[in-house]
């Protein structure tokens, strides 16, 4: 089982490798489904962990279909992703009619390569998953992030076995969104998924002796006095309960 970690800091990328994840996804901006991190933030991530790193290519949050201006940032942004010297990318594009770009998202693969290319649950956002899956199994990509076009991997958990067994060998099905320690076997032994997309985060309260309850840097009542961060500890317990079945 290749357990792969979404995180938003080199902290919680080698929280992730101490409790056993194989790989990580780095993204800044969660709270909006990840979009491009930083280049410090991914650079310091390479030094300081030896397993893959895969970097979020996305940049905004919101829907996935993107303006020439944006498209080029995000062609540049794998160019830098390359220099630093990342494992992998994750993107998605869609058409206004809610179907994979295929000229866009073929020029990202291209411009990617040697690196592994993740599709994210853009592809989620599809109006037809089995014609997207074909879709991207044409055009090279080499494992789709996906839900199963659900709010979580428990109520899409049909869907994913139907895509798996799709896909076949010509393309990864990796399930992501809301997977628990107590339901991670259930998912592995319904669906037969070979890797699986955790959080595993836990809180910290800020150590700031003094706030402001008057005034928000983003959303107001948001915490922002408390930081996410991977804990191993429940790295190790998502590994136990895959392996475990």
């Amino acid at each position: 089982m290749i357990l792969e970690v979404c995180i938003e800091s080199t902290e919680s990328a080698i929280n992730a490798e101490a409790g056993g994840a194989n790989r990580v996804e780095l993204c800044d901006n969660l709270m909006e489904g990840g979009t491009t991190p930083s280049l410090g933030a991914v650079a310091l991530t390479l030094e300081r962990v030896s397993i893959p790193v895969m970097m979020m290519i996305r940049p905004r949050g919101g829907d996935f279909l993107y303006t020439d201006l944006e498209y080029k940032i995000m062609l540049r942004d794998i160019e830098e992703a390359k220099r630093l010297g990342v494992h992998g990318v994750v993107f998605g594009l869609l058409t206004p009619e809610g179907k994979i770009d295929k000229e866009r998202t073929a020029k990202l693969i291209e411009a990617s390569r040697p690196l592994s290319v993740t599709i994210h649950r853009a592809f989620d956002m599809a109006v037809d998953p089995f014609e997207a899956l074909e879709d991207l199994i044409e055009l090279g990509a080499d494992r789709v992030l996906t839900s199963g076009q659900e709010p979580s991997t428990d109520q899409g958990i049909d869907l994913i076995a139907e895509l798996v067994k799709q896909a076949g060998d010509r393309i990864l099905i990796l399930p992501g969104c809301g997977i628990k320690e107590d339901n991670i076997a259930k998912l592995v032994s319904k669906t037969g998924v070979k890797e699986c997309h955790v959080t595993g985060k836990h809180q910290i309260p800020s150590e700031m002796s003094y706030t402001n309850p008057k005034v928000f840097m983003g959303v107001p009542g948001a915490p922002e006095y408390e930081k996410t961060v991977v804990d191993p500890n429940r790295i190790r317990a998502y590994r136990e309960a895959a392996e475990s079945c």
